[in-house]
This record gives structure tokens, C-alpha cells and sequence, in this order.
């Protein structure tokens, strides 16, 4: 495999450095850099890790970074997680509030690790700050569960002041959204089945719309909403297919959509094939009207799951 950090990679002009992605000979990894500086959405960091998990330590190939753009990587935790060395010494500062370096998770208590270290990352109220926590832990439950990834997920996220928002990178090399979805529900191509997979109600688990009490099959689509209402990026890619929602302009409509290609969007079912799935997300904190109700009724949502979670973990099998 081989895969190029370009000087930007960010969810706007994520598509360039997706199509060039080269996943032939999966038993290697070869990492090269623009040569002058690079500067990368957390998404890519997390698709560069889960590759360099999937192969070997000493089946990884990667060129000497820029040194402007070393201590990104450094500090972000790439080249550790890689075991790649490094003579760069950094003053490490306390992220918190700040960013989340990569973090591999394959278990409930690794993930919970996670979401505790990403809400100071929020600046929101706390009952929307563990809104948006749950919502992101039910994505990455949906990997320990569903995506037979043996690396489990990989994440991180990092806080832009200026912009006042969060970017989140989540990428695992498991079976796919198509091999999942496909359990269930008709999908011919991967795109098809991303179509379906960010549609709410539909869940791999079982072919009746709504889901079940365990699994609703909302998450994908309470985190796009969550970029809609804001209009900021999010993108989805799995196998060949690749969907990313637009921008909204503020003249347009924020009512939400079920069908995820009624949103302004862009899409391919011909990108360099991924195995696993891979989600990134831009998320503006601003307390708006439309965040905070949308906020309000996914955590109605996500309370009644719960409790309908909790009864059924604690149900007693009746004898007659």
C-alpha cells in the first residue's frame, strides 16, 4: 500500500488524497509527504495509523517529514503508533481542551477513555458535551461490534479556537459498511450501502426499519445531521464509495433529510478500495437555535435506547 500526505487535507479537499491512495500489496505500507509542509484533517492521521496497524512494523516504509511538520505528526502520536523513530525532542504540553493524540480502541474501557478526554474538547454545556460523546461512542461501538476489525478503531479529534469547533477522525480496516448493511438490507455496490447506512432506521443487525432497542441505526445519521444543522463537512468512505456532505449556503434550508443524497453532496463509486470505513466530521460549537434543539432531541432519542438497553440486559428469563 501507499499512501501520500499532501501540504492540505482537510474534509473541503479530502478527495485528492483519497484517490490517491494506493491499497495494492496490503502486506506493506509506504508513507511519503509533500516535501515543503503538510497540514491534515485528524481523519487522515487516523487513516495512516489503522494502515500502518494492518501490517507489520517492519513492513512500513516512510520518508523523513519536513521538520515544521514532524512535530505535528510527533505530537499527535502517528510515529509512535507506527513505531517509527524519531529524533525530534518536543515540550509536550497538556492536550486537554485542546486535541486527542491517536488512540487505538478494541474495548468498552479504552472508548470510554476516549469520550472522557474528548468532552473538554467541546466547550458546550455538559449535557451536550455527553450528547455528542455518546454519539461518537455509538460509532465506534458500531466498529467493536459489527466490523470485525482486528485493530479495532482508531481516533482522534483536535479543537480550532479560531473556528471555535471540533474535527474528529474514526477509521478502522474491518469487513465494511456493504459486508454489514448486506446482512440485512439489498445493497449492490458500496456506495448503495453507504446511501443506506447514514438513512435512520437502518442497521445491519436487522431488516426492520427502526432497528431494535440495542441498535437504531442512527448514529451515522445523527452525526451528519449534527454537520448539516451546522453546515459543516462530513464525509463517509467504505470499499469504493466515498460520500461527503457540502456546505450549506445560510440561504438555504436547514431541515433535515432521511435520504442522505437529497443533501447537497458530492460522491464516487470508483475511489481506490478501503477495507474497513472511515468517518470524518467537522463540528462548528456554536450555540445556535437549531444545534441546541437538534442536540435536545438526540438525547431524547439516545435516553430511550438506553433504557430500552438497560431492560433488556436486565430481563430474567420466565419459565412456564
Amino acid at each position: 500500500m501507499r499512501i501520500h500526505i499532501p501540504n492540505s487535507a482537510f474534509l473541503g479537499n479530502i478527495d485528492p488524497f483519497i484517490r490517491g491512495f494506493d491499497p495494492s500489496s496490503p502486506e506493506a505500507l509506504e508513507i511519503t509527504a509533500n516535501d515543503k509542509w503538510t497540514s491534515v484533517h485528524p481523519v487522515a492521521l487516523s487513516m495512516i495509523a489503522a494502515l500502518g496497524l494492518a501490517v507489520k512494523p517492519d513492513r512500513i516504509r516512510c520518508q523523513r517529514f519536513e521538520a515544521r511538520s514532524v512535530h505535528y505528526f510527533v505530537r499527535m502520536g502517528l510515529l509512535k503508533m507506527l513505531n517509527i523513530s524519531s529524533d525530534m525532542v518536543i515540550q509536550e504540553h497538556e492536550p486537554a481542551g485542546r486535541f486527542i493524540p491517536l488512540t487505538q480502541i478494541r474495548a468498552s474501557a479504552e472508548l470510554t477513555r476516549f469520550i472522557t478526554e474528548m468532552i473538554p474538547l467541546l466547550h458546550l454545556e455538559p449535557e451536550q458535551a455527553k450528547t455528542l460523546g455518546y454519539i461518537v461512542s455509538e460509532l465506534v461501538r458500531n466498529v467493536l461490534e459489527h466490523a470485525e476489525a482486528p485493530s479495532g478503531a482508531v481516533l482522534c479529534a483536535q479543537y480550532y479556537k479560531k473556528s471555535n469547533s471540533i474535527r474528529i477522525g474514526i477509521a478502522d480496516t474491518g469487513c465494511g459498511i456493504k459486508a454489514t448493511i448486506t446482512r440485512a438490507h439489498r445493497a449492490g455496490t458500496d456506495l448503495e450501502a453507504i446511501r443506506l447506512a447514514l438513512m435512520p432506521g437502518i442497521t445491519g443487525t436487522t431488516p426492520k426499519e427502526g432497528g431494535t432497542e440495542q441498535n437504531a441505526g442512527a448514529g451515522l445519521f445523527f452525526i451528519k445531521s449534527i454537520a448539516s444543522v451546522n453546515r459543516d463537512f462530513f464525509i463517509i468512505y467504505s470499499g469504493s464509495g466515498f460520500y461527503k456532505l457540502l456546505k450549506k449556503s445560510p440561504a438555504r434550508s436547514r431541515r433535515l433529510k432521511a435520504d442522505p443524497f437529497a443533501d447537497r453532496h458530492s460522491a464516487g463509486a470508483d475511489m481506490p478500495s478501503w477495507k474497513g470505513t472511515v468517518v470524518g466530521v467537522d463540528i462548528t460549537l456554536d450555540q445556535t437555535e437549531e444545534f441546541s434543539l437538534l442536540l435536545d432531541a438526540i438525547r431524547d432519542t439516545y435516553s430511550s435506547a438506553v433504557r430500552e438497553r438497560r431492560k433488556e440486559r436486565y430481563k430474567r428469563p420466565r419459565f412456564t
